[in-house]
């Protein structure tokens, strides 16, 4: 193999490092700001120009705070386990395509690292891999709490992971691929938020309890926990989980993005237009910048403004409500794209929103019924 291809991988890989570690610092400061404005307070705004060195500020901190590991800790593992939570946060972002091409020196260089033909699979098996690194901290912290965050968080994953797994059948079968750049491209049309919105609100509501974030935050509720998995950990070790939680925001939005709401490619009313993707290559990373912004500012909205679910109907909503939601949306969207192939009539894909809004609404009526029911003392 040519030694630039190799080359070629390490810089791109270099740079998607670096972006995605500038970008978890400012994602820190977006989202102070951000609550900060919501609950009409100044946020930070001392270091730096609005506040914009703050991010630098607080690494300095922690790269000189003192480190405290307990005596009785399984050492090994207590120091891995951050490590375990941050890399696969990194990787997961390898075959998320992130622009088409252009050319310098003559070579085609592609805008993503690796184009695989099962990359979701990728990403769910990298994904169901992060949380080893949650449960082996509270684990050798040898803390009864954080045994309790890492218990939790396990739990967690397992009654979210399935829901989620069936949100990336739906952008599978919509873009007839598991590779990420054909479901993309599959989108030109129409977003397939749009066709399926529920299936798009489902896979944030999933992604939200899978990165541990209010208001599923239960493995590290501090009321509860004092802190959770890492209440053992300070300095640096505790400055990779903080780390691992706001990288796995970016790349999960990222992930959204690419599945539900086009990728790196224009809005559709901007296709074949002078802002398309494929008259200037630059304007894709961008297009995906916003879409991640915005949905990146929707997860510190639902922070501001939801309280934390108690952990029993936490887990009853993930197994009764957004499970059988999930299977119904597969079951829709299938039916829909069938029929709409063998019948050679698109109006079919229209039905899968409608019948989509109306389970949703269905499940949303007998949640609150049972909330009602059992405010009343009737279980």
């Amino acid at each position: 193999m040519d030694w630039t291809i190799w080359l070629e991988w390490v810089l791109k890989g270099f740079i998607l490092c670096l972006v995605l570690l500038t970008g978890f610092a400012y994602l820190t400061w977006y989202e102070r700001r951000a609550l900060a404005r919501i609950q009409v307070r100044v946020g930070p705004n001392r270091a730096g120009p609005q506040g914009l060195l703050q991010p630098i500020a607080d690494a300095v901190k922690l790269i000189f705070k003192e480190e405290l590991t307990p005596g009785r800790v399984y050492k090994v593992v207590f120091v891995l386990a951050p490590v375990l939570t941050v890399v696969p946060s990194l990787i997961l972002a390898a075959v998320i395509p992130l622009g088409s091409s252009f050319t310098l020196f003559g070579r085609e260089i592609l805008l993503h690292i690796s184009n695989i033909n099962v990359g979701v699979l990728y990403i769910m098996s990298i994904a169901s891999i992060a949380v080893y690194g949650i449960v082996l901290a509270g684990w050798s912290s040898n803390n009864k709490y954080a045994m309790l965050g890492g218990i939790r968080s396990s739990a967690q994953m397992i009654s979210y992971e399935l829901s989620l797994g069936l949100c990336f059948a739906i952008a599978i079968v919509m873009g007839n691929s598991m590779n990420l750049i054909d479901i993309v491209n599959a989108q030109r049309g129409m977003w397939f938020a749009v066709i399926q919105p529920v299936g798009a609100l489902v896979f944030m509501i999933v992604t939200l309890a899978e990165v541990n974030r209010a208001p599923f935050d239960m493995p590290e509720a501090e009321q509860e926990l004092t802190a959770g998995y890492h209440a053992e950990y300070s300095g640096m070790k505790f400055a990779l989980f903080f780390m691992a939680e706001y990288q796995k925001m970016i790349v999960i939005c990222m992930i959204a993005a690419t599945l539900f709401f086009g990728g790196y490619r224009e809005f559709w009313f901007l296709k074949d237009t002078f802002f398309s993707v494929d008259r200037f290559w630059f304007l894709g990373p961008i297009y995906l910048l916003l879409k991640v912004i915005v949905l990146l500012f929707f997860m510190i909205w639902i922070r501001a403004t939801w309280p934390r679910i108690r952990y029993d109907r936490l887990m009853a909503f993930g197994w009764k409500v957004l499970l059988p939601l999930s299977l119904v949306t597969v079951f829709i969207t299938a039916a829909g794209i069938l029929l709409a192939q063998e019948l050679n009539n698109q109006l079919y894909i229209w039905s899968i929103p409608v019948l989509s809004i109306f389970s949703a609404m269905v499940a949303v009526a007998l949640v609150y019924r049972d909330l009602r029911r059992k405010s009343h003392g009737r279980f």
